[in-house]
Formats: C-alpha cells, sequence, structure tokens
C-alpha cells in the first residue's frame, strides 16, 4: 500500500504545497488504491459508482501548476476527494444509486462540487449510497452494497456509505456527503472516520438530489476532525440559489480544530445525554463511550448528565416527516421530463408510462417510504400523524434549547451498536431503522453535530463512533472538543487503514 493513501488530507496539501510531492502523484496513488480494492459489489469495497480517472488527473495537473505557481487556490488545493452521488456533476453522471437515473448527466454542478472545483480539490468519482440516500447501510443501493472495510461481511453505515468506505479504506482522504438522519455520522461512526453534520442552512444544497428538504445538510467525511474543518470551510457559507440558505457567517470551525488540538477543555461544560443508553445498546459501544466521558473529563471539561425526555420522540416523527417529504420531492420522476422511460411505446398513456417507469425505477425502500409519506399526508391522517410529527419536533428543539442553555456541548454514541452484518436487518425495517437512534434528533433541530472516533468495542473490534452536538451556528464548539478528545487518544489511536492485503491479492 502507497504511503500517500494513509496520510490525511492535511498532511497531503502540505506536501503538495512544499512540493514534496505533485498533486498527480498523489491522486494516481490513489486511483491505483481503488483499482486495486473496490471492485464489484461481490468482491470489493465497492466505494464507487463511478470513477473519473482521466478527469481527475487533469483537476491534479491544474492544481500543480497553480502550486508551481506560488498560488494555491485554498489550503486543500491538489488533494483528491470523493462525492456523494446525489451531488450533481455536469462531468460524471449523477444517479442517487437508483436504476430511474442511471446514466443521467445533470446539466449544472452542484454548488458545493462548484466551490471544490475553485478550491483546486481533485474529485476522484461518485460514491455508493442507498438508493436517494433512504436507508442505514447502502444495501439499498439500485447497484449492490458497499462494504465496511474494517469487515468486508459487513454494512459501511448508511446513506452514505460510499462515501465513509473511500475514506476508510484509503481510496480518498476525503468524501463528501449527505446527513438527512444521520447519513454521514453514522457510517463514520462504523467505519471509523470523522463525519460531520453542520446547522441547517450554512452549507448549500443546491445540486442535492432532494430527499426530506428541511432535514437534508451535505457535510464533509474525513481521517481526522481538522481535515473534516478544512472540507467544511471550503464549501460553508450563503448560496443565493438555495432559498435555505442562511446569513450568519460560517462558524470559525479551522480555528476552532486547532485550538482544540492543543488539549485543553478547562471551561466547557459537556453533557452526556441519558435517554441514549441503556437497553438496545452494545456492551462495546457503551464501554467505549465511558471511556470517552472519562478522557473528556480529564482534559478539563466539567461533564453532567442531561436528560432531554422528547428525544424519544424523534424516531417515529422522523419516519413520518422524512418520508412525507419524501413522496413530494420524488413526485418529479415522473417519466416525462428526465431519467428512465417505461412503456413509451404509443400503447400507453401517459400515467401509465409514469406508474410503469416509477415501479421499474424505484427500489423497495423508496416505495416503502413514498407510500407511508403520502399516507401521512391524505386528508384523513394529515393532523393524526405528520401534524403530531411536527409538532414532536417542536418538543424536540425546546429540549435542546433547555440542555445548551447549561451546558455547551452534548455528547453521546453515534449509534448503539457497532456495523452490523451484511443482510442481517434487510427484512426487518425497523431494526435497521433503529440504526439513527441517536443522530436523528440533531436533523430535526437543525443544531450541528458530529462523529469521531473512540475506539474499538471489546465485543467485536470494530470501530466506535462518539457523537458530539452543538446549538445551531456554534459549530465550532463541537469541533474543539471533538479535536480535544481526538489528540487525548494519541497517535494511533485515531482512524488507520485496513490493509485489506487479501482483497488487493485477488486483483
Amino acid at each position: 500500500m502507497n504511503e500517500l493513501v494513509s496520510l490525511d488530507a492535511a498532511e497531503l496539501a502540505r506536501r503538495i504545497h512544499a512540493r514534496e510531492v505533485s498533486s498527480v502523484e498523489v491522486t494516481r496513488a490513489h486511483l491505483e488504491r481503488i483499482e486495486a480494492v473496490d471492485g464489484p459489489a461481490e468482491s470489493g469495497v465497492h466505494a464507487f459508482l463511478h470513477l473519473d480517472a482521466e478527469g481527475a488527473l487533469a483537476a491534479a495537473e491544474a492544481a500543480d501548476r497553480a502550486v508551481a505557481g506560488g498560488a494555491p487556490a485554498s489550503p486543500l488545493a491538489g488533494v483528491p476527494i470523493a462525492l456523494k452521488d446525489n451531488l450533481t456533476t455536469t462531468d460524471m453522471p449523477t444517479t442517487a444509486a437508483s436504476r430511474i437515473l442511471e446514466g443521467w448527466r445533470p446539466p449544472y454542478d452542484a454548488t458545493v462540487v462548484a466551490r471544490l472545483r475553485a478550491a483546486g480539490l481533485v474529485p476522484l468519482g461518485k460514491t455508493n449510497l442507498d438508493e436517494f440516500a433512504m436507508g442505514s447501510s447502502t444495501e439499498n443501493s439500485a447497484f449492490g452494497p458497499s462494504r465496511n472495510p474494517w469487515d468486508l461481511t459487513r454494512i459501511p453505515g448508511g446513506s452514505g456509505g460510499g462515501s465513509s468506505s473511500a475514506v476508510a479504506a484509503g481510496e480518498s482522504p476525503l468524501a463528501l456527503g449527505s446527513d438527512t438522519g444521520g447519513s454521514i455520522r453514522q457510517p463514520g461512526a462504523v467505519t471509523g472516520t470523522v463525519g460531520v453534520k453542520p446547522t441547517y442552512g450554512t452549507v448549500s444544497r443546491y445540486g442535492l438530489i432532494a430527499f426530506s428538504s428541511s432535514l437534508d445538510q451535505i457535510g464533509p467525511c474525513a481521517r481526522s476532525v481538522l481535515d473534516a474543518a478544512l472540507l467544511h470551510e471550503v464549501i460553508g457559507g450563503q448560496d443565493r440559489n438555495d432559498q435555505t440558505s442562511v446569513s450568519a457567517p460560517l462558524p470559525p470551525v479551522v480555528e476552532a480544530a486547532q485550538a482544540g488540538a492543543r488539549g485543553d477543555l478547562a471551561g466547557v461544560r459537556i453533557g452526556v445525554v441519558t435517554e441514549f443508553s441503556g437497553e438496545g445498546y452494545q456492551p462495546g459501544v457503551l464501554g467505549a463511550f465511558t471511556d470517552a466521558v472519562r478522557t473528556l473529563g480529564e482534559l478539563g471539561a466539567e461533564v453532567v448528565e442531561v436528560s432531554c425526555p422528547s428525544f424519544g420522540y424523534a424516531l417515529p416523527a422522523y419516519y413520518l416527516i422524512a418520508p412525507s417529504e419524501a413522496s413530494s420531492n420524488l413526485a418529479r420522476f415522473d417519466a416525462m421530463r428526465y431519467g428512465l422511460r417505461v412503456g413509451d411505446d404509443g400503447e400507453h398513456a401517459a400515467d401509465e408510462v409514469m406508474s410503469l417507469t416509477r415501479e421499474a425505477g424505484f427500489g423497495a425502500e423508496v416505495k416503502r417510504r413514498i407510500m407511508i409519506g403520502t399516507h401521512a399526508l391524505s386528508a384523513g391522517s394529515y393532523d393524526a400523524l405528520y401534524g403530531k410529527a411536527q409538532k414532536a419536533r417542536t418538543l424536540i428543539v425546546r429540549d435542546f434549547t433547555a440542555a445548551f442553555a447549561t451546558c455547551d456541548v452534548l455528547i453521546s454514541p453515534t449509534t448503539p451498536t457497532t456495523a452490523f452484518a451484511i443482510g442481517e436487518r434487510a427484512d426487518d425495517p425497523l431494526a435497521m431503522y433503529l440504526a439513527d437512534l441517536c443522530t436523528i434528533p440533531s436533523n430535526l433541530a437543525g443544531n450541528a453535530a458530529l462523529s469521531v472516533p473512540c475506539g474499538l468495542s471489546a465485543d467485536d473490534g470494530l470501530p466506535v463512533g462518539l457523537q458530539i452536538m452543538a446549538p445551531a451556528l456554534a459549530d465550532d464548539r463541537a469541533y474543539r472538543v471533538a479535536a480535544a478528545y481526538e489528540v487525548a487518544r494519541g497517535p494511533g489511536a485515531g482512524p488507520r487503514i485496513p490493509e485489506l492485503r487479501a482483497l488487493e491479492a485477488t486483483r
């Protein structure tokens, strides 16, 4: 394994800008790593749905020219990145891992993609996901599941399992994901990587294929807290193309990560959410979390218990609100404007073509959520289901407000368990949905949250994530605490790149 694929983004950028190594060399190393371990869904990591080697090398050459001229476009210029395949790109297909969009090439770049290009980063390709970001395991992809590099028989999380597995496997030092109910943080936790959900509205959603518009948020996937902060700074900020974009300045996330790395949390008050423990939580996860709480106290933080009783409503509220918004958003896939078209043979009316296309193009989970959402919005159910879910959402926001009145950040395990086996929960949607139990409240409230690795479970030796939640527009608080904790765990305690030697030998 080439040393370059094991380095974090900040170190790669330092070497590229010091001209110790070229962006082309770094990009080639990652393309070779992808060729060695990615492979098809049946036998490899399968993080990528589309790879653009030619475009990546051209972008790397441009970055090297800028560095040679003394003007790298940003602190991350020349560093490769992977993009979740629900972000529109003009030079690569955007499928949202669905047959209904197979091969579709958008006419515009998502705002975050345009900002990455302007900052000189090098897009490698598009990563796998649960279809339309609906899932917790990446098993709902129409093109086969991605696999966890720590154990190829297990899931890499979802919906952004392709992005998390690409970073964990050394295929890319950085990736972008989208987080609707935990789809960046939960994959980060189970693959031993850092995943961040920024405050809602602080990163543009323009060009993100919508799942649930009031919950979706694009964010970084990385190997270190500083890497995530550097990427966050590139993609964040107001965008006039996004009506939900906020005008407030982006919090100083890089400065906070650098300050946290000095390892002092004196004066920081951390609340442990009591509702996120106990029955249903894997003992090894709780053990790693308990160790993390102890470490934070040793760093000088004041650690207290905080109760957020309405968090118990988060899961059922989410699975009414998100499907309702999905039902509305996915109505645009009607076989009339773009994407798949089935039955257009002159024998079928327009409504029949639409029905045949949606039947053939959407997978089982997408259909399930559309039906749940349509029912929740129907005249006889709106007040009893969707209306009550929104009231529960208000109670969750109030719990966060009360907790943040006494604490700077809140913490919990990111997930109740480590990565489960592929296929283990495929026939049990309720068990699958529980993977997002701890992450959903922050999406409903719109505040910032991230997951940072906190060791390996004593049960199975698999990664565990520590979730750090901060108030809206106070993302820097989460970065400071996460960076301090990351440093306290020491070198070698953070994410590692699994060797995957047996897999490489078969390529």
